[in-house]
């Protein structure tokens, strides 16, 4: 009998995360939640920072885009270090990193010093997800990646929607310098528990995995330990199936957070807390989906179901679902178009929920560092483009019908990648070679 066959009937009462793993999983939940505040807080104090500086609209735009010009870079370099260096210190590295680019940012007097914090802000933010997918491809079944990964991506939507609400107040009161100063003291703070956590004797995931399944072989133990250079993986096709499924997740995405809030004001002439509170609703509803279908997707493995239909469900049906954001732009009540925009924030949380857990599962617990960064530095590029390209649609149009359009399309087609393009959700069989 295999190791797998041995563990099966232990996963349907065995799922629950042990509190070890809970805590592990809520912390990681936390410090992406941080992670999308810092990088956005940005937006919030452009207005102010272009006064005071005396920035151009193309000096803003530019910092604006400049985090994800290091931070889609450095995801491959991040990658490799976490798979290289122990990946509990390069988190926190990187933690201090972005949070002293915050801190920096409130002592800034040029843009040439603000372009300068946002570039260091990208770099640490960087060896958040390969850290993630390092972490839980190590720590965490097949069983119970889904529940990880949904409490991340939880802290991923509601990280700007906290962020807007509590730094809108913020800096009207305290001014944007001490506002980033304050955030950039308080992103700090979370290596506290983090590093109350590695001053644990340490545990390999092996009895980790153990104490989960009181005493069950672990599934981890049916992974290969053969790490994998960037070249094995870039000869997977299920690589460039997922590479194009964060791409185009991420395109919609980077619409919600970036030209969302604009088309509700312009073009539904929504006021400016309508607006607020509609997009707050969005993300908190894709939060929600997220954290539902996580559960789902782990309880439908350890009730039977196979990691390939289970994440192959959850990363189609989701895109597919959220396409429904098209006809937003051509229904006139506004209502149903709202509905319509929660529903495809449904579609969004049910895919990012599982996306993490196909690159997990295939890449193994050695090589998801490497696999993970190059995903997240393809799908980044969205956040070159997407922005970019939606300003230059609606000043040649005048609106944001072909805008919609192209989202939902490039929706649809992440939706055909996840099931067309990757593989069987299983572990690669790695040669031994060197990383």
């Amino acid at each position: 009998m295999t190791a797998t066959s041995n563990v099966l009937p232990a996963t349907a009462a065995t799922s629950r995360l042990s509190p070890e793993l809970t805590r592990l999983a809520v912390l990681l939940a936390l410090s992406i939640f941080i992670n999308y505040i810092d990088r956005g807080n940005l937006a919030l104090a452009a207005p102010l920072i272009k006064d005071e500086l005396g920035l151009s609209f193309y000096q803003i735009g530019l910092l604006l885009s400049s985090f994800f010009w290091t931070y889609a870079i450095f995801q491959i370099v991040s990658g490799w270090l976490v798979d290289r260096f122990p990946v509990n210190w390069v988190l926190a590295l990187g933690i201090l990193l972005w949070s002293a680019a915050t801190f920096g940012t409130g002592l800034v007097h040029s843009f040439t010093t603000l372009l300068a914090m946002r570039l260091i802000l990208g770099i640490g933010e960087s060896v958040a997800y390969p850290s993630y997918s390092k972490i839980i491809s190590r720590h965490f079944s097949e069983f119970q990646r889904g529940r990880a990964n949904s409490l991340i991506s939880a802290g991923q939507a509601s990280g700007p929607a906290f962020g807007t609400l509590l730094g809108g107040m913020l800096i009207t009161r305290v001014g944007w310098r001490l506002f980033f100063i304050i955030f950039g003291i308080a992103s700090s703070l979370w290596l506290l528990p983090w590093l109350r956590f590695l001053r644990r004797p340490a545990q390999s995931s092996e009895a980790i995995l153990t104490a989960a399944l009181d005493n069950a072989d672990p599934p981890a133990s049916s992974e290969p330990v053969a790490s994998a250079t960037i070249l094995q993986i870039l000869r997977q096709r299920s690589a460039w199936g997922t590479f194009a499924g964060l791409f185009a997740y991420n395109y919609l995405w980077y619409f919600f957070i970036t030209w969302l809030p604009f088309y509700l004001v312009r073009e539904r002439h929504f006021s400016v807390q309508r607006m607020s509170i509609i997009t707050g609703m969005a993300f908190l509803t894709l939060a929600t989906s997220a954290l539902l279908s996580g559960w789902l997707s782990d309880k439908w493995i350890a009730a039977g179901g196979t990691p390939t239909r289970v994440r192959k469900t959850f990363t189609g049906a989701g895109p597919l679902i959220a396409s429904s954001i098209m006809p937003v732009v051509i229904v006139a009540n506004h209502g149903i178009a709202v509905a319509l925009l929660l529903v495809s924030c449904v579609g969004l949380g049910m895919c990012t929920s599982n996306l993490w857990s196909v690159t997990q599962t295939l890449a193994g617990p050695a090589t998801s560092g490497k696999w993970t960064g190059l995903q997240n530095f393809t799908g980044n590029l969205a956040g070159w483009i997407t922005p970019a390209l939606i300003g230059l649609i609606v000043q040649r149009t005048g609106n944001f019908f072909w805008v919609f359009v192209i989202t939902s399309i490039v929706t649809v087609l992440g939706a055909a990648a996840w099931i067309f393009v990757v593989g069987p959700i299983k572990p690669v069989a790695w040669s031994q070679g060197p990383t």
